[in-house]
């Protein structure tokens, strides 16, 4: 199927590897010019040498952190007029709760709030007056079935998730939507981390806790990033213009909920 969005000018956060990566890539593949950025500048270098290579699309690579005023001013300068904007940055550290300081909150709602919403502020006004956007934010399943050692990342996302949930329903008539993918168990470096801290929690090795989650996923497997990449790729394709304010949450049947 053809996505619509060949010739599009596309920003992707935290695109280095990973989920971010997928995403990127996709979009490159569906004919859009793509800005990624991260921290890591050799990375980052790398893995825009490597879409372009599989792509041939045009990949532009800044090197900046995101969560700060400046990264932001730098980022949005290189990208110039967005059409998609994918929002992404890593998750906080995985924890007990009662260990986490002030600004261990505070840190994470700037990186996995606040962040997006300044960079939803920064261009949603130019897609609606061009009459066309595709907002899309990684957050993590998580928002509806929290993690008990993911409190900053729970409390934070959330905040994300109820904001959009406001402003989706002004920007659609604008043909400008907004919607969350929210990841569950997905084969990235990410997941590793968290097999780790939640395998220290109990006692256990983190190849224990990994397969015991793997146990608990109907599909019987990690996501790959390739099919999120897929996903988020439809999100911001003309054909899901009257999808927005959604949380696509792509976990392989863990939920068990109903909705």
């Amino acid at each position: 199927m053809d996505l619509g969005i060949r010739g599009k000018n596309a920003l992707v956060c935290g695109a280095s590897k990973g989920l971010g990566r997928a995403c990127a890539t996709s979009l490159a593949r569906e004919g859009c010019s793509v800005t990624i950025v991260a921290r890591d500048r050799e990375q980052l270098e790398k893995t825009a040498g490597e879409i372009r290579a599989a792509t041939g699309a045009t990949i532009a690579a800044v090197a900046a952190d995101i969560t700060t005023d400046e990264g932001r001013a730098a980022v949005l300068a290189a990208a110039g007029t967005l059409d998609i904007l994918v929002t992404n940055a890593g998750g906080p550290p995985a924890g007990d709760f009662r260990q986490f300081s002030r600004e261990d909150w505070l840190r994470a709602l700037n990186a996995n709030m606040l962040t997006p919403i300044e960079l939803i502020r920064a261009t949603v006004d130019g897609m609606m007056a061009r009459k066309f956007g595709r907002i899309v934010n990684i957050t993590s399943g998580a928002v509806k079935a929290p993690i008990n050692v993911l409190g900053l990342s729970n409390g934070a996302r959330s905040g994300l998730t109820g904001f959009i949930a406001g402003i989706a329903r002004e920007t659609v008539s604008h043909n400008v939507t907004i919607n969350n993918l929210l990841p569950g168990a997905f084969a990235t470096e990410r997941l590793v981390s968290l097999f780790a801290a939640q395998g220290k929690a109990r006692g256990v090795a983190a190849e224990v806790a990994a397969e015991e989650r793997r146990k608990q996923i109907p599909a019987g497997r990690f996501g790959e990033p390739e099919e999120f990449g897929e996903a988020c790729a439809y999100l911001c394709s003309v054909q899901a213009g009257y999808v927005t304010g959604q949380n696509f949450l792509i976990d392989g049947g863990a939920y068990p909920g109903t909705f």
